[in-house]
């Protein structure tokens, strides 16, 4: 299931339901998106949901991004999640917490076209459990 957000600050603000609530590895969440602009320094978020039964305070992921040329960079990304008391640091509605955390300010993309943002969860769990739904946030 894909869910976008219209804003207009943002490109794209996409999250996509992860079946089961479990994230696999073969389960790569791919966004794609056109970039028309290149002078411009963008934001780019994470957007993350999951259940209050998250077993970790953190979660690491791959980012891959492929520009419209076919060349792919690959970075290797933590988030937090919890304070070290367990506090959740997303926002909550019931069962489920919310993020939308900034991994990359004044991004310049190489080159206009379409890209895409691909998302790997990189943990020592396979699946990952109770994570609902992953995707991206950029913004001009």
């Amino acid at each position: 299931m894909l869910v976008s957000c219209n804003d207009h600050r943002a490109i794209v603000d996409t999250n996509i339901e992860l079946d089961k609530y479990n994230w696999s590895y073969s389960e790569k969440v791919k966004i794609p998106f056109t970039i028309e602009e290149v002078e411009k320094p963008y934001k780019l978020f994470l957007n993350l949901r999951h259940t209050s039964d998250y077993n970790y305070s953190n979660i690491f992921l791959l980012v891959h991004i492929t520009d419209p040329n076919g060349k792919r960079t690959t970075e290797r990304k933590e988030f937090k999640l919890a304070l070290p008391d367990g506090e959740w640091l997303g926002s909550g509605s019931g069962n489920l917490y919310s993020y939308q955390i900034l991994f990359k300010e004044n991004f310049k993309f190489s080159v206009k076209g379409k890209y895409s943002i691909e998302l790997e969860q990189n943990m020592r769990d396979n699946p990952l459990d109770h994570v609902t739904d992953a995707g991206i946030r950029i913004e001009n």
